[in-house]
């Protein structure tokens, strides 16, 4: 294992560039590839690429509210305590590993934002108290956590498919008349299955790769919190409402009896605006006053700032997946036939889930990944007569797949670990191996 392991973390620091560059270098493939696949002329690839620059400005929003809210939560005093009581709980490297792994995991599970974040957070304070783990690992097991995000009660595509509304008719071209329920899809056995046999394999993993105690990389530096900024109160009236617990307990109590009302009361749908509320209020009443969230707020917001960078460039990456020219011939209309066609019931599901897992590296975004694949992958599915629920899930697996060697979402991650995604994803790429023969081998079964 530790031979692999040297040789899958020299592999990736070699060639893997920064996630920038490799966000610039997806565009020119995915650019060069339109133009013979789908004959169109250059022309009509840069117009594809710059129609669709700002198609995700909306969803982008969204994205960093869930990452910046939620890191602003896993801040607040009460949530630090009881990460810092869990982090002392581990007395050994391997422990250290496997508990990071496992926490993160069904945090992930349970919400990816939050899980992405606290994941982190708790490596980086278990990093702090036990000497002898090797940092970049607790990092990279915090992240890995991640690839079941998508099979989790906050997983976009079948949250999507259980909202009901003609657009869910509308994307999948007809093929879907009626909403999914999540037992078809997030709960269903064979999915529960499959989620938890992915946690306990990738603990196990990650607990075997830490290096022997002479090759153990720490960098002190890279743990050192900055002091919270504590400012006297002043006998003004605007530094009293700004340090006022009142405040944060009123518009607190007005966002989460919203929340109530709307999920309880109208049966609203637990969406991802929903998750932003809960973040936000929740966060806001726990740090106890406005002026101390809005730093924390502040403080959170710098690891957003790859999202915001990038975003634009994977929605312009879709828009050439996406687009059309004088041929009629969509790129990722390609990728989705060359997987039916090869397709059987029993194998539908499998190359549902590989083409998704490749289209995940030009589009990491399980938006993208419906609005590329629902419109052709339920109608084909269901011809083959396989289950709406599986074929989604399908989907959902391949775009949280890939993530451990797409770089992009572990971008909050890194910010908070000041790392480079260089330093983890050597060790994720041998999570990316074990995790993927676990699930192609849980959607055959469950297509049986």
């Amino acid at each position: 294992m530790s031979k692999l392991t040297d040789a899958s973390v020299k592999l990736v620091q070699r060639y893997l560039p920064e996630p920038f560059i490799f966000a610039i270098v997806l565009t020119v493939v995915a650019a060069l590839l339109a133009m013979p696949i789908c004959r169109q002329t250059p022309v009509e690839v840069i117009e594809n690429w710059g129609g669709g620059v700002w198609n995700l400005l909306a969803f982008s929003m969204q994205m960093a509210l869930v990452l910046v809210s939620g890191s602003a939560l896993a801040s607040a005093p009460v949530i630090r305590r009881g990460i810092s009581s869990l982090a002392s709980l581990p007395k050994t490297p391997a422990g250290a590993i496997a508990l990071v792994t496992s926490v993160s995991a069904v945090a992930c599970w349970l919400n990816w934002g939050f899980g992405l974040i606290v994941g982190v957070v708790f490596a980086k304070e278990i990093a702090r108290k036990l000497a002898g783990v090797d940092y970049r690992l607790l990092i990279a097991s915090a992240y890995s956590g991640f690839v079941v995000w998508h099979a989790g009660i906050s997983g976009s595509i079948p949250l999507t498919m259980a909202t009901p509304g003609d657009s869910l008719a509308k994307a999948t071209n007809g093929a879907l008349t009626a909403p999914v329920p999540i037992s078809h899809t997030i709960l269903d056995l064979h999915n529960i299955v499959i989620v938890l046999a992915v946690i306990v394999a990738i603990t196990i993993v990650n607990s075997l790769m830490h290096p022997k105690s002479g090759a153990v990389v720490v960098d002190p530096a890279l743990l050192v919190e900055e002091p919270e900024e504590v400012k006297a109160v002043s006998a003004t009236p605007a530094e009293r409402l700004e340090n006022s617990p009142v405040l944060s307990w009123v518009i607190s109590l007005l966002g989460l009896s919203y929340l109530v009302v709307h999920l309880f009361v109208r049966g609203g749908a637990f969406d991802l605006n929903s998750v932003i509320m809960l973040f936000l209020f929740a966060g806001i009443v726990l740090h106890g006053t406005p002026v101390r969230y809005v730093r924390a707020f502040g403080k959170a917001a710098s690891g957003a700032s790859g999202i915001l960078l990038q975003f634009p460039f994977y929605a312009g990456i879709m828009g050439i997946i996406t687009g059309v020219g004088a041929s009629g011939i969509c790129f990722g209309t390609v990728i989705s036939n060359a997987c039916i066609s090869i397709s059987s019931p029993t194998t539908y599901p499998l190359l549902t889930f590989l083409c998704a897992a490749l289209l995940n590296l030009f589009v990491p975004s399980g938006g993208g990944h419906w609005a590329i694949q629902a419109p052709i992958m339920f109608a084909a599915g269901a011809d083959l007569g396989v289950d709406p629920g599986l074929t989604g899930t399908a989907i959902a697996w391949g775009d949280a797949w890939t993530n451990l060697i797409q770089p992009f979402w572990a971008l909050p991650a890194l910010a908070i670990a000041r790392l480079n995604a260089k330093d983890i994803m050597g060790f994720c790429l041998i999570d990316l191996l074990v995790s993927g023969v676990i699930i192609c081998i849980g959607l055959v079964v469950w297509a049986l």
